[in-house]
């Protein structure tokens, strides 16, 4: 087959969603289907290369907001015009994805509905209500019409359909949950002597920043563990102010972004791994600690009640509560059994569930389902 996919995220991935359309599209090759990838470019002319064996096209972005995704889709729907002959299907990834016009059966995977995104994002600065604007005006009509224009919607958890229920009144989508290479991200059998809680996701709103650090500075003084901080966005100088005023720095370390082998790396040597986010669809980064063995605390949003059995393959606490953080960080520190016991369930959850091999089953499923 094939296989046309259209993302909003850069390439080489740096995110979640960039990592979910990579390594779908490496499973999908590898069973034998074509895939090429539009994404945004620069202001300059139209980039053709290869990643990987991954044909991607990025086509001319103009970051002028709030217009930037229409105008972004003005050059998406030329480029395709003119290339649509060699595609079976489209497959696109929202968010902030343009609306396309093309007679080829679309398939669209909505790993964030913006609506409920904005309800959580915390109003601290004048792009904090930009943003709000933006989704209320804008995000939310994009994600309307390309539901409307697609042969199939799937999302990446059960939260996200009702969220499509209630807020786009659309009832006909399927799960089709991420997943990981469950064969590059394995448990250490050495597990060495680090000590230090780990966090992976974007600087950025709506993320739990502000209750890591809380929960941070009731945890270091007591246990003398040190936290991880893995990412990048516009974010970093708030939260690394917060540090300094916590006088903190030298135990709260941020690491940036990190290329992927030294990722895994620092999942496999964590602690424990946190995710403390006021809100989420289908966090990735629970998945990989998951697969490394780790066992995870995270906040009960999204996709997060349906892949960990609370005190059995992670530990769920409650969105905004950093005092409910700290206490369940410090239990895994205080209990190696229950710790390790956790960190065994969560790589057999992973091993059952979400492989990417049972992700490419459901996708290609979705394939069919929209070609006949």
């Amino acid at each position: 087959m094939r296989i046309c996919m259209i993302t909003s995220t850069p390439f080489p991935p740096e995110d979640g969603i960039g990592y979910h359309v990579y390594n779908l599209s490496k499973k999908l090759m590898e069973r034998g289907h074509d895939v090429t990838l539009i994404t945004r470019g620069s202001l300059r002319k139209i980039e053709t290369s290869n990643f990987e064996g991954i044909k991607i096209i990025k086509v001319l972005y103009v970051p002028f907001y709030p217009f930037h995704v229409n105008i972004h889709g003005f050059f998406v729907n030329k480029v395709l015009m003119e290339i649509r002959k060699n595609f079976d299907v489209v497959h696109m990834h929202t968010p902030l994805c343009p609306v396309i016009n093309t007679s080829l059966p679309i398939v669209s995977t909505i790993h964030s509905s913006i609506t409920e995104d904005i309800r959580h994002l915390e109003k601290v600065n004048l792009k904090s209500l930009i943003m709000i604007l933006q989704a209320k005006y804008s995000s939310y009509y994009l994600i309307k019409n390309l539901i409307k224009k697609s042969t199939v919607v799937t999302t990446v958890s059960n939260s996200l359909v009702q969220e499509l229920k209630h807020d786009y009144q659309f009832h006909n989508s399927f799960v089709v949950s991420n997943g990981v290479n469950h064969k590059k991200l394995l448990p250490l059998c050495d597990k060495g002597k680090n000590n230090y809680v780990l966090y992976v996701g974007r600087l950025s709103y709506r993320k739990g920043l502000f209750d890591l650090i809380d929960a941070a500075e009731e945890i270091i003084p007591k246990y003398g563990v040190k936290f991880f901080i893995v990412g990048k966005g516009e974010w970093e100088g708030i939260v690394k102010r917060k540090v300094k005023e916590s006088g903190l720095e030298n135990d709260i370390l941020f690491k940036g972004h990190v290329n992927r082998e030294e990722l895994i790396t620092l999942y496999q040597h964590a602690t424990i791994f946190v995710m403390p986010s006021r809100y989420e669809s289908g966090p990735l980064t629970v998945l990989e600690a998951m697969s490394c063995g780790k066992p995870v605390i995270a906040t009960s949003v999204g996709i997060v009640p349906e892949v960990i059995e609370n005190m059995h393959s992670g530990v769920i606490v409650q969105p905004n509560s950093p005092h409910e953080l700290a206490e369940s960080i410090a239990m895994l520190l205080t209990d190696e059994q229950l710790k390790d016991n956790i960190g065994k369930n969560a790589r057999k959850t992973v091993e059952k569930k979400y492989t990417w091999d049972i992700v490419a089953d459901n996708v290609e499923k979705c394939y069919h389902m929209a070609i006949s």
